[in-house]
């Protein structure tokens, strides 16, 4: 039936109610908008023409989520991540090394630096007697066993993170403060299980003085490996003026430790288990804080002061969000160290004093409850917290350091 149009002029009217295909929907649409009535005009527009732009964009994020899924688990991509944690663990290590060595020696309550506790005064004091019986080198003992851990253990943790938070936090919508704690407890405790004989020897690398002895790094691996343990009963059986309350606990820990043995590869992960449960707060909270605080960081109303400038329009490859200034990285790693540090120190001090327990004393395998207890009848509520101003001075530049490299390197290497 004719119209008295010619049939050109047909087929754009006709056409969008039988067909849609893509040429006619980019092409006819905008010329029939002033035609079209209301009805017709928004489901046209707005939403035929919008369903598509919303739909692929929909559909666009999808694919970018699964590509970056992908991505993360690309081998160039595990290598590239892994390279920037470790270095980044590095570089933030033997920039705290001194204060470290200091920290280790308060913790453990070695007899020589015990004096020098609870006072600026005293780090000063303490760090002037390690030079003057030790020389500048002292400061860095134990260091080279530090930076053999620290390169596997500081990888290992940020491709964790990258990798978990991948499964966790797939989409933004999942974005919450509960998935990233979990992602950074669980990096920090996958990291901490490959690498624990290695943190074990550097705290007895670093225990160690001159005055008393000077083992080499073979010297302790030996040491640690044939060290033979004394169960507990057998000292409080020794001991007359053992409380019943102390037996009790020794006859529990005496019964722990004939399923364990009391030499070898076993002695390499003493104080593993209260490292796991500071690992949960230390790792989760400092994670948690830095995406936090690097979130508030860029938000709109001070990006501009806070973020690099064009930032966005470079090349990231999958990079989550613009890249911070320094002073803006740095802040938010401090932040996330000091919260991180405050957390976990009760638990460090008692990790301490249980991975130093062969080197002093009658060779007791204490427990978590056990080592605690005796720190409470030593030292009482602030012996948990001794060293915790050098700890401060230590975590904080440490982490901020940490997480400005990684950053940084990460957009080097373009992931």
């Amino acid at each position: 039936m004719s119209t008295g149009f010619p049939e050109h002029e047909q087929r754009p009217v006709t056409q969008p109610l039988n067909q849609n295909t893509s040429d006619f929907s980019r092409q006819s649409i905008p010329q029939m908008s002033g035609l079209a009535h209301p009805r017709s005009s928004g489901p046209i527009a707005s939403g035929a023409g919008g369903q598509m732009s919303t739909g692929g964009s929909t559909e666009e994020q999808k694919g970018s989520g699964t590509n970056k899924a992908v991505k993360t688990r690309s081998l160039d991509y595990v290598l590239r991540s892994g390279l920037a944690g470790g270095l980044a663990g590095c570089a933030a290590k033997t920039v705290v090394a001194p204060l470290d060595r200091v920290k280790i020696l308060f913790q453990a309550s070695n007899p020589q630096f015990a004096k020098y506790t609870g006072s600026w005064a005293g780090l000063a004091a303490a760090i002037r007697d390690i030079k003057r019986y030790e020389g500048a080198s002292g400061l860095f003992k134990g260091h080279s066993a530090t930076l053999l851990r620290i390169f596997p253990y500081a990888a290992i943790k940020f491709l964790a993170y990258e990798q978990i938070r991948a499964v966790m936090i797939s989409s933004p919508d999942q974005e919450t403060s509960v998935r990233r704690l979990v992602s950074g407890s669980m990096a920090g405790i996958t990291s901490v299980f490959f690498t624990y004989p290695l943190e074990l020897v550097r705290v007895r690398l670093a225990f160690e003085t001159k005055r008393t002895s000077r083992s080499s790094l073979k010297d302790i691996c030996r040491q640690i490996y044939n060290e033979r343990i004394t169960p507990p009963s057998t000292a409080a059986a020794a001991s007359h003026s053992a409380s019943t309350s102390v037996a009790a606990a020794g006859t529990i820990s005496s019964t722990v430790n004939q399923a364990v043995p009391r030499s070898g590869f076993a002695n390499f992960y003493r104080g593993f288990g209260p490292t796991i449960l500071g690992m949960l707060p230390y790792a989760g909270m400092s994670f948690l804080t830095h995406d936090t605080v690097g979130d508030w960081l860029r938000h709109p109303s001070v990006a501009q002061y806070t973020t690099i400038p064009d930032s966005e329009s470079k090349p990231k490859k999958g990079s989550r969000h613009p890249q911070l200034t320094a002073a803006a990285e740095l802040s938010s790693g401090a932040l996330a160290g000091l919260v991180s540090q405050t957390s976990s120190y009760p638990l460090e001090v008692i990790r301490r004093r249980m991975q130093v327990g062969g080197a002093v004393g009658d060779g007791r395998r204490l427990g978590l409850l056990e080592t605690g207890r005796k720190i409470w009848l030593e030292r009482g509520f602030r012996g948990f917290w001794v060293g915790l101003t050098i700890g401060y001075m230590k975590v904080v530049p440490m982490v901020a350091t940490s997480f400005f490299v990684y950053e940084r390197l990460k957009w080097s290497l373009g992931i």
